[in-house]
């Protein structure tokens, strides 16, 4: 009898082949069917010419939070269509946390809403995407 990867066996075998999430220092905190909650710090670097962190960051932060939600069904599932709104600024030390919510699963689709918020529990982003399923495994 083949025994199953669990979700969390499925993010932490993508997670150790994704360099930018790593460079990122992601922290994943929860992961099931469908869900998942993950955190990083903002650094120095990740700043832009405003001195807050550069939008591309909290894109990232969700991002990564979809793809980990998408993907804990052992489904290899990209992103077809995303979509974020910057609601605050985020600075260096911030500690972001993105949730990552299925409102849809469907066989060749996926619907997200992930949130991210910082330490302060203030949203600071909403990000929605839809993913293709490809039917095809990661583990």
């Amino acid at each position: 009898m083949e025994h199953s990867p669990t979700p969390r066996q499925i993010i932490d075998h993508l997670l150790s082949k994704d360099l930018f999430s790593q460079w990122l220092g992601i922290e994943i905190l929860e992961i099931r069917e469908g869900y998942s909650r993950i955190s990083m710090t903002v650094r120095p670097e990740m700043l832009n010419g405003f001195g807050i962190s550069h939008g591309g960051i909290a894109f990232s932060l969700a991002d990564s939070a979809f793809a980990f939600a998408c993907n804990s069904r052992n489904n290899l599932s990209v992103a077809l269509d995303t979509s974020i709104n910057f609601t605050k600024p985020t600075y260096p030390g911030d500690v972001l946390t993105a949730e990552a919510t299925e409102l849809h699963n469907g066989n060749s689709t996926g619907l997200y809403q992930i949130s991210i918020t910082n330490q302060r529990g203030h949203l600071v982003a909403a990000f929605k995407g839809t993913c293709f399923r490809t039917r095809k495994k990661l583990v």
